[in-house]
């Protein structure tokens, strides 16, 4: 039973899951969305909430930084309704404000991954960092 995290963005789905104990995330994959051919990785997902044996999702909210709820959130919001009816699954959200930019410096600082480096792999580690922090919060 482990909990999985989603970074949604515009383009791309960053994946991670938690450990069988719930205490740590770790990275899983990318998925691809193409929105001109409604192509939102629901297939790719399904295969990984199986493989993984999720019993909860939680998505990242990207709110605005005044707290109100924007476009990116809403569609965040929207998703995670699609994600909900589609698996039955419980879906909860995670405040991901400053994440991207969290794991894009800690890319630079720790990894000093280029440009094209940190861009393959940041929405991965958004969604790691959403996740932690997810644990984290519920973990008390």
């Amino acid at each position: 039973m482990r909990t999985m995290g989603l970074d949604v963005g515009s383009k791309t789905v960053g994946i991670a899951v938690s450990d069988l104990l719930g205490w740590t995330a770790q990275g899983i994959e990318i998925i691809r969305i193409d929105e001109a051919n409604e192509e939102f990785g629901f297939d790719r997902l399904k295969e990984l909430i199986d493989e993984y044996e999720v019993t909860k999702l939680v998505l990242g909210l990207p709110k605005n930084m005044n707290n109100s709820i924007g476009p990116r959130a809403e569609a965040s919001l929207a998703y995670g309704k699609k994600v909900e009816e589609l698996f039955h699954l419980p879906v909860a959200y995670q405040d991901e404000r400053l994440t991207t930019v969290q794991a894009e410096r800690m890319l630079i600082e720790q990894a000093n991954a280029s440009r094209a480096k940190r861009k393959k792999v940041i929405d991965k580690l958004a969604a790691v960092m959403i996740l932690q922090n997810y644990l984290d919060q519920h973990s008390r």
